[in-house]
């Protein structure tokens, strides 16, 4: 077994006033040679978007992004003819393709929207762009996991499609609640909130740990706890 630890302080820090963003791998001005990647899964930045902000239209293109909200909602923009809100519960997927431009931001006028962005490499360049979002149910992750996200070749029922051999999986985990997860590649374990011990690594928010060469591994949690699984090729 391989395990890489990323504890929540050590990830890159940009504040822009209007956009706070945390940086688990390389991105903008945060460069790190020994934080650029996990397997295909290039980008994991947890940013928080101030009342009546948001991010101009700008492109995209070779590229899976998922856009997952913690709190509040961000309304959606692109050229590809979709406007919608992403609202807490949803998973949001854009395989940018041949290329994409789209705008971020926060309606609220009081709240600010917390989400992860996630970034995968794909297995095919200049595919036709697609977008897609969903409403997973909060029961289907009561001490199971719930797959957000799979490879469209081999799509889990009632998940999205990526285009790459990744899964993404999410689990709400009472206090004590002990289980196991079956890695199909390597799989990096996010701690969005709680604590939980990941293979005998002890992680608190936002602490993350990558696993390796091993088929799977124990997880306890020792408070009630949302645990993020992006499972990728290496």
């Amino acid at each position: 077994m391989k395990k890489t630890i990323h504890k929540a302080d050590t990830r890159g820090l940009a504040n822009h006033g209007w956009l706070k963003s945390y940086h688990t791998f390389s991105f903008a001005s945060y460069q790190n040679p020994n934080r650029m990647n996990f397997g295909m899964l290039r980008v994991l930045n947890d940013d928080i978007v101030q009342p009546k902000m948001g991010f101009g239209t700008h492109p995209h293109r070779n590229m899976e992004i998922i856009s997952i909200p913690i709190s509040g909602a961000l309304s959606h923009k692109d050229d590809i003819n979709n406007q919608r809100s992403i609202e807490v519960g949803e998973v949001q997927v854009m395989s940018a393709g041949t290329g994409v431009t789209h705008s971020e931001f926060n309606d609220s006028k009081t709240t600010a929207s917390n989400f992860l962005q996630l970034w995968i490499f794909p297995e095919k360049q200049e595919v036709t762009p697609y977008y897609n979002q969903k409403m997973f149910a909060s029961a289907g992750r009561k001490n199971k996991f719930q797959t957000l996200v799979s490879p469209k070749d081999k799509q889990v029922e009632g998940s999205l499609p990526i285009n790459q051999q990744g899964y993404i999986s999410m689990i709400d985990l009472d206090k004590d609640f002990e289980t196991e997860y079956e890695l199909k590649n390597g799989a990096y374990f996010f701690l969005i909130d709680g604590e939980v011990s990941v293979a005998d690594e002890v992680l608190e928010n936002r602490d993350a740990v990558g696993i390796e060469n091993v088929e799977k591994v124990s997880i306890k949690a020792s408070k009630n706890s949302k645990l993020l699984i992006i499972d990728v090729p290496m």
